[in-house]
């Protein structure tokens, strides 16, 4: 499922756009405490287009930018955990969380992952890469997807989520720079993050439809968690 699994039921449209405010804040006020100005805070510029792209309310933005920059007066605390481990029938999962309170969200993935099983550090983060994935479509329809990926400095492309849109690979430290340069290739950048793509992913059409069903039901019960920011499982398409 690429690098990040998403939920796909249409049904959750409406909860999930809320939970991804809450989770682009939290991302906006953590980027936000290296300086409150985007132009010169290219992580903060990252999330900013990203929550932007999604119409998250400008009020809701700058709130959230003030926030992390110490400019309300408010003190924000949150640590970045990663969990490790193994959805149902064997799928590896990588699940980041952004917590004020370790001990909470601890407990909490121990658990929801009662259902599969968790893991220590490491025990899967080794089968999968860290990089940059930038979402772009063409400016006109036919334009070189591979030539721009060279030109603008990404390390691979692929067909995007959407259709007609192209995934760029990068390395994460040239996400802003590859972000940058795409649009002088003929590419209008949708989307960019940080994720982790598994390297060997199961394909779904090893496992039934009952147990596809239940490796769906334990990724949304993560999601839905309220210190989650991220979760990557280990399955193809």
């Amino acid at each position: 499922m690429g690098a990040q699994w998403k939920a796909k039921h249409k049904d959750l449209a409406a909860n999930a756009k809320g939970r991804l405010f809450g989770k682009l804040a939290k991302d906006i006020m953590i980027a936000a405490r290296h300086g409150p100005d985007p132009a010169a805070n290219a992580r903060l510029r990252l999330v900013v287009e990203q929550a932007r792209k999604v119409s998250m309310p400008k009020e809701t933005l700058d709130r959230a930018i003030k926030k992390g920059a110490g400019l309300t007066g408010e003190t924000v605390q949150f640590d970045a955990v990663m969990y490790e481990g193994f959805a149902p029938h064997r799928v590896p999962v990588m699940v980041e969380c952004l917590t004020d309170n370790v001990n909470r969200a601890a407990s909490d993935m121990r658990v929801l992952f009662r259902k599969g099983q968790m893991g220590t550090s490491g025990s899967v983060a080794w089968d999968f890469e860290h990089v940059g994935q930038i979402d772009a479509e063409p400016v006109k329809p036919g334009a070189d997807a591979e030539l721009a990926a060279i030109e603008a400095g990404a390390q691979d492309m692929e067909p995007g989520e959407e259709e007609g849109t192209t995934r760029f690979i990068t390395d994460p430290t040239d996400l802003d720079l590859v972000s940058r340069a795409l649009p002088a290739q003929g590419f209008t950048v949708l989307a960019t993050q940080l994720a982790y793509r598994p390297k060997n992913p199961v394909d779904p059409a090893s496992l039934s439809a009952e147990q596809l069903e239940e490796v769906e039901a334990f990724l949304a019960a993560l999601d839905a968690n309220e210190d989650v920011q991220h979760v990557y499982a280990g399955l193809a398409g």
